[in-house]
């Protein structure tokens, strides 16, 4: 009898999904990414000359977090990141040798040496500022071709604590200084590998000065005065509403507020 996993099929960061936004069952393949240690889910990226199949589209995996649950967002970040891992680690960065997957582990074995080489997470960290009782600091990015303002956030560096990492962040693109510093949630997201960081801070001193090649404007907004903010099911706008109305980032429902 033949076997149907449940797939996450990319293209890219594109998502082959059915037009109720689900996945699809397909005949496992050697090469398939195994999420599960049935095998009854998958991954696998979506070949050049391969045709969408009747009745599936490729979604952007930014789209799916407004319609998914937060368990389903999650199992899709998981996919695309050891997706790209294992299509970036194909050869071994200690000798060069052909690497091949370990068969009971996410991890790439050159087939020379034996070097092993792990999926990665670049940590980020992301924070909402807030000055009195009913501001909060939002910058919108040089990038953004829309008006959405959003929270500062960066990388982590290289021997940064997150606490330091906040800091020096609201210090590089807006020029304050935070206190009373305090870790609130995690999400994963997969742009491509980060883990974003989620942290509240409050306003201490200084005058906003914009790093130019960053943003293109910064400033405090009143509570019943703001901009267009991220979308619903990201973790910036669960941040928003946690200040502004004291909900959970997260709660253990595992649903995005």
């Amino acid at each position: 009898m033949t076997m149907h996993s449940k797939a996450y099929i990319f293209k890219q960061q594109q998502l082959l999904v059915d037009n109720d936004f689900q996945l699809p069952l397909v005949e496992r393949l050697w090469d398939d990414l195994n999420l599960s240690t049935d095998g009854e889910v998958i991954a696998r990226d979506l070949k050049e000359d391969e045709l969408i199949p009747e009745g599936y589209q490729l979604v952007p995996i930014r789209q799916l977090v407004q319609v998914w649950s937060r368990p389903q967002f999650e199992e899709a970040c998981r996919a695309v990141q050891l997706l790209e891992w294992r299509r970036n680690h194909r050869y071994c960065s200690h000798c060069g040798h052909p690497a091949q997957q370990h068969v009971t582990q996410y991890s790439m074995v050159c087939t020379s040496c034996g070097y092993s080489q792990y999926p990665r997470i670049n940590p980020c960290v992301i924070t909402i500022v807030t000055r009195g009782k009913d501001e909060i600091l939002l910058a919108k990015h040089t990038r953004t071709k829309t008006q959405m303002y959003t929270l500062i956030a960066g990388f982590v560096e290289v021997g940064e604590t997150l606490e330091d990492a906040v800091r020096r962040e609201i210090q590089e693109e807006v020029g304050l200084q935070v206190k009373n510093i305090q870790y609130l949630a995690s999400q994963p997201w997969p742009f491509p590998s980060n883990l974003m960081l989620a942290f509240k801070a409050e306003y201490h001193a200084g005058d906003i000065q914009i790093a130019e090649h960053e943003l293109s404007d910064a400033r405090f907004f009143r509570f019943d005065q703001l901009p267009e903010i991220p979308f619903k099911g990201s973790i910036a706008h669960a941040m928003i509403m946690h200040v502004m109305h004291g909900t959970p980032v997260a709660d253990d429902s595992k649903e995005w507020l």
